[in-house]
């Protein structure tokens, strides 16, 4: 797998994902859950992680696997002895007949839990990953080989390996709930968009690399946004702030697709109008833009960093804001999306304009700036 279809793939994941029909939220999990976010690192969707991680394919990639850091040295410490057993070379098969099965197999971890040895099904989450860009599967994969997931985890001892971790992934746990923000940006979002979800939930791994990815479910009148991501970043030579804004910025980014699609799609006629022409858009020259093939699917890419740039107006002082700005402007232009200067100055006139209104509201008084 090159790093060009891992690109790719994560960001067709965010907007495809789907398995709301396999979702089963009871009356108990909505009370426990109402109005509230968490951090988990979950124990069955861990070992598959760490299964694919000795795999050939998963050695040999350092986009799809976090390869740096002591966690991933103690990991492959642990079990690259037992990389020979049958179940890891099926898993590799898997991953050389399609990178999906990556998103296959560790999305659907969650939908098991352990019990001794044993794998019991999840109540709740019964089969969440069953599709990732119109590519449909009709069975659980952990279903289909949990004896030969449960013989490895005995025989690997991963349990073991797990509870020993505890205190890393608690301590991965805490810096998300000190230093991501999640709660102001659920607040922030809510008060200036129409959607509202009932609660989030991260799902983390120390191996997840560039495979970030969200989505939402909605069953039994109660929507949950789940987001897919790594640690949080600390760079050393970043103060304390500026890391706090990177890791604000990468999960408010996945964050906000989820309030971003309702006016876009109320709004598409005109988004299809005014963001027609690809080549004053998206620099096609750019690797992985081909990942945004239709004029909505621009603009939402612009708005969803665009709308950062609002949260980091009314959050941080005009010093730090402009510096993120810029820095939102340049990353943009980066990553294919030449015209970030001109769609933010927009969107800061029309938003300072309506501080009074919702964004839902006057998404046509934005998107008509761009007619000329």
């Amino acid at each position: 797998m090159t790093r060009t279809i891992i690109s790719v793939l994560l960001i067709l994941i965010c907007l495809f994902s789907k398995a709301q029909d396999r979702i089963n939220f009871t009356e108990k999990f909505k009370k426990e859950n109402q109005g509230k976010y968490k951090i988990e690192i979950n124990e069955a969707k861990e070992l598959i992680h760490i299964m694919l991680a000795i795999t050939k394919s998963g050695l040999e990639n350092n986009d799809m696997i976090q390869q740096e850091g002591v966690y991933y040295k103690d990991v492959i410490s642990y079990f690259k002895p037992f990389k020979d057993e049958k179940i890891i070379k099926t898993f590799d098969s898997l991953l050389v007949a399609s990178p999906y099965n990556y998103i296959f197999l560790t999305g659907n971890g969650i939908s098991y839990d352990f019990k001794g040895e044993k794998l019991v099904k999840n109540e709740i989450f019964v089969f969440p990953a069953t599709g990732v860009s119109g590519i449909k599967i009709t069975e659980n994969p952990i279903t289909t080989y949990k004896k030969e997931i449960e013989d490895f985890a005995v025989k690997s001892k991963f349990r073991e390996f797990y509870k020993k971790q505890k205190p890393y992934y608690s301590q991965i746990i805490s810096d998300y709930d000190r230093k991501a923000n999640l709660g102001k940006q659920w607040k922030w979002l809510e008060k200036n968009f129409k959607t509202k979800i009932n609660s989030y939930i991260i799902f983390c791994s120390p191996l997840i690399n560039s495979l970030n990815y969200t989505g939402d479910f909605d069953n039994n009148n109660f929507k949950l946004i789940y987001m897919v991501l790594p640690p949080l970043d600390n760079f050393e030579k970043l103060s304390e702030l500026q890391n706090e804004l990177f890791n604000t910025r990468v999960m408010f980014t996945e964050i906000d697709h989820n309030y971003v699609k309702a006016p876009s799609i109320a709004n598409k006629e005109a988004i299809d109008q005014y963001f027609k022409d690809r080549k004053i858009w998206t620099d096609e020259n750019t690797e992985g833009i081909f990942a945004y093939p239709n004029p909505v699917k621009v603009f939402d890419e612009y708005m969803t960093y665009g709308v950062f740039v609002l949260f980091c107006e009314d959050n941080y002082d005009q010093k730090n804001f402009l510096e993120t700005k810029q820095s939102i402007i340049a990353l943009m232009k980066e990553r294919g999306f030449p015209k970030m200067q001109e769609f933010t100055d927009k969107l800061l006139k029309v938003r300072a304009e309506n501080r009074d209104k919702k964004i839902d509201d006057w998404y046509p008084e934005f998107l008509k700036q761009f007619a000329e």
